[in-house]
């Protein structure tokens, strides 16, 4: 079992779908495009490319959100492939763009880089969205008040959202890098909506708080 297929990820998916919405417009989509859209969860971006016309290939690592994906409106105009986004097995040089909405920031970035690199046409487009670092995250600063800081990994995703460090990932292998940030706010409809979401949800924080104990 992923960490991806705990809770109820389309929770989360709900939420960023208006993002995915904003990938897509950002790079070409139109009919005929073959479009993979990496880390892909429940669709929305696959979805939504393949109702502009695309030709989409939606890839994720965990079975259970592809099932979810598969299942909505217009899911049998998309081809739906359980692999890791840093090696799908798909052909090389097969895709004229490459799309993923909060879903490749989770992955190792060297290999994941690569993969992109490897499976778009030569002139092909990249879109993907990103979380930045907050100050002061209401879905991340409680949970470290209470666990502390989490050991320092060798990547983070919110790493994606630091320009620097983004050219110095894609430009080998991109040229014409473009960053756009915006603002997407979550709405509640009450407190113990938000708290449900965290307790029951969102896969990450459900994960976390396995590793609380009884008296946390």
């Amino acid at each position: 079992m992923s960490t991806w297929s705990v809770g109820r990820y389309e929770a989360v998916a709900e939420f960023i779908s208006p993002i995915a919405v904003e990938v897509v417009a950002a790079v070409p989509h139109g009919a005929g495009t073959a479009l993979v859209d990496l880390a892909c969860g429940t669709g929305n971006a696959s979805l939504h490319a393949a109702g502009l016309g695309a030709r989409v290939t939606g890839v994720d690592i965990t079975p259970e959100l592809l099932a979810i994906a598969a299942a909505k409106p217009g899911g049998d105009t998309v081809e739906w492939v359980a692999a890791d986004a840093s090696a799908t097995g798909l052909p090389g040089a097969s895709f004229d763009t490459a799309v993923s909405n909060m879903g490749i920031i989770f992955v190792e970035p060297t290999a994941m880089v690569a993969e992109l690199a490897r499976l778009l046409k030569s002139g092909g487009a990249l879109g993907f969205s990103t979380w930045v670092k907050a100050g002061d995250n209401p879905f991340f600063t409680p949970v470290v008040e209470v666990l502390g800081q989490p050991e320092p990994g060798p990547y983070s995703p919110d790493q994606w959202g630091m320009p620097e460090l983004v050219h110095e990932r894609l430009d080998p292998d991109f040229a014409d890098v473009a960053i756009d940030s915006g603002t997407l706010t979550w709405r509640f409809g009450s407190v113990d909506d938000a708290v449900r979401f965290v307790t029951d949800e969102s896969p990450m924080h459900v994960t976390t708080l396995t590793y609380l104990d009884d008296e946390t």
